[in-house]
């Protein structure tokens, strides 16, 4: 077995400078150590760095994209609703004359029994299922908003606006009037 370690030559050197140029020769050999794992520290931590600022930013893109995707989706649902309420709107007007046949039936008493009565009541049904209501009774408040005046009348039997007769009732789909009830106004005197 070979010995790697050499052998210092006894004559020449002094053994306390041997051991002085043994732990320098280690020092310097941990100073070159060290540096080179600060600079791989070094560039361990700007990888790191990059990483983390690459994350961050593909989770900000990720949370505003489902923003984006959350309020797409919240106006496609509000546009459906309204495509919606605009194509029973269409039909309600296309049925307002029947719907005027009815009430005028109803009023003459011919809509008080037999199968019109019931043709009649089951229409209204499933209009109402649809949103759609009639509105417009003699005795209510006159509102410029869903009444149309036909005429004014004074009045000494009111102290507000009031409808004395209505001509045509109004129609509406959840909150929108699709037709106005037309009707004559008692005016206070």
């Amino acid at each position: 077995m070979t010995d790697t370690n050499p052998q210092p030559e006894r004559d020449d050197q002094d053994p306390l400078a041997e051991a002085e140029s043994i732990i320098n020769d280690e020092a310097a050999r941990a100073e070159s150590e060290t540096a080179e794992t600060d600079a791989e520290g070094d560039e361990f931590d700007t990888d790191l760095a990059r990483a983390e600022a690459r994350a961050e930013e593909n989770f900000a893109d990720l949370q505003r994209l489902q923003a984006e995707f959350v309020n797409y989706r919240k106006r496609v649902e509000r546009d459906r609703e309204a495509a919606a309420t605009q194509h029973t709107a269409k039909v309600v007007e296309q049925l307002i004359p029947v719907l005027d046949d009815i009430a005028a039936a109803r009023e003459h008493g011919d809509l008080s029994e037999g199968p019109f009565a019931s043709i009649a009541v089951k229409l209204e049904e499933s209009l109402g299922r649809l949103g759609w209501s009639s509105f417009g009774a003699v005795g209510d408040e006159f509102d410029p908003q869903v009444h149309e005046a036909l005429t004014s009348q004074p009045s000494a039997d009111v102290t507000v606006p009031t409808v004395q007769l209505v001509a045509q009732p109004g129609h509406r789909i959840g909150d929108r009037v699709v037709r106005p009830a037309r009707v004559i106004v008692a005016q206070p005197e």
